[in-house]
């Protein structure tokens, strides 16, 4: 096994000058900065991670809270997961992934075995329990996803108020006038999960606005749960002639039972999913789509979150962390974290694969 002394050695240095260009705490010459680091690639040397975090009060470990929940797609939920994940290990940072629903107390948990310096916190909800605690807590955290309450928070998401506006004013600028919104699960709303809730209250002041027809509907992710959505709506006096689909779950068994009911996309019925690229482009018939950003949501954050007393704490979400980390081994100063967290939302991008179209006569 490599020591520190060995790469002294082979850099030419004392064992304590590898310490302090690892951990940062005294300035180093750039020239002897670039040799240790060569002699840590040549010689594949890795620090005692136990070690490292008594030296420097860091774990390089980012906590990662996504309760998965039935009413979840998890397939998409682990491309957020994915992307996070990759982008913490490309810049040497680990990722706890905390899948139980353990609310606040599972927040507290994470901060009082300080086995991770940030939290990253996913499936937020409009009134989000957790706020008071990660505003108490003594270490940065960024939400993906916006609570009603976001004082004093960084959170990133996509803008889904402006997302389900757009796919209102598509479908209207192709000559529909009577549109459904096929949601997420019934839980999904109940729980006031915040994504869902701003979403449907895009499309519906859009559909206000444009005067469209809007019927709204939550869906069960299983077949019977979307026949039952489609009997209802055609029971409807006038046929809905374009679907927004916000459920990912559903896609395929939706256009198979469009297909069953002799309904052709687009000619008969546009449809337009908010989902991401890849989903979007796999079903059988390619769909127009809003799409869901979850790469780019997993890996930039956006922003930095506010940190406790003592020594700055690494950035929360993993790309600036990243970014800092190998700024730090590259021997540059860390890129700086915002002076105040912010909310940043992603502006919806809608990409036409051919399943809208305008309203046949």
């Amino acid at each position: 096994m490599v020591t520190i002394a060995d790469v002294a050695r082979a850099a030419g240095v004392s064992p304590s000058t590898v310490s302090y260009v690892l951990s940062g705490k005294r300035s180093i010459s750039e020239t002897t900065r670039r040799r240790v680091h060569q002699s840590i690639r040549v010689l594949g040397y890795r620090p005692n991670a136990g070690a490292r975090a008594l030296a420097s009060n860091r774990t390089n470990v980012l906590a990662l809270v996504v309760p998965l929940r039935t009413d979840l797609n998890v397939p998409v939920v682990m491309q957020f997961v994915t992307a996070t994940v990759a982008e913490a290990r490309t810049h040497d940072h680990d990722v706890l992934l905390l899948t139980a629903d353990e609310g606040p107390e599972g927040l507290h948990r994470v901060a009082a075995s300080s086995l991770a310096d940030a939290i990253i916190v996913m499936d937020v909800e409009a009134a989000e329990p957790r706020v008071p605690v990660l505003r108490e807590l003594a270490r940065p955290a960024v939400l993906i996803g916006v609570p009603d309450d976001a004082r004093d928070l960084t959170c990133v998401d996509l803008d889904f108020t402006a997302a389900g506006s757009d796919c209102v004013h598509h479908l209207a600028d192709l000559g529909h006038r009577d549109v459904a919104l096929i949601g997420p699960s019934p839980a999904v709303y109940q729980r006031g999960t915040s994504y869902a809730g701003r979403f449907l209250g895009g499309f519906r002041a859009a559909a206000a606005t444009r005067g469209v027809e809007a019927t709204t509907l939550a869906c069960v992710p299983t077949y019977d749960g979307l026949r039952e959505c489609l009997d209802r709506l055609e029971a409807r006096p006038g046929p809905v002639t374009g679907l927004v689909v916000h459920n990912e779950a559903i896609l395929g068994p939706l256009l198979s039972e469009l297909a069953r009911r002799e309904l052709r996309v687009p000619q008969d019925v546009s449809v337009l999913a908010v989902c991401p690229p890849d989903v979007a482009q796999a079903q059988s018939v390619p769909l127009s789509s809003i799409d869901l950003p979850a790469v780019e949501l997993g890996r930039l954050g956006g922003g930095g979150a506010r940190g406790g007393p003592g020594p700055p704490p690494p950035p929360p979400h993993p790309a600036r962390a990243a970014r800092a980390g190998g700024a730090a081994r590259a021997g540059r100063p860390p890129p700086p974290a915002p002076a105040e967290p912010e909310v940043r939302l992603l502006p919806p991008r809608l990409t036409d694969r051919g399943s809208t179209g305008p309203v046949v006569a």
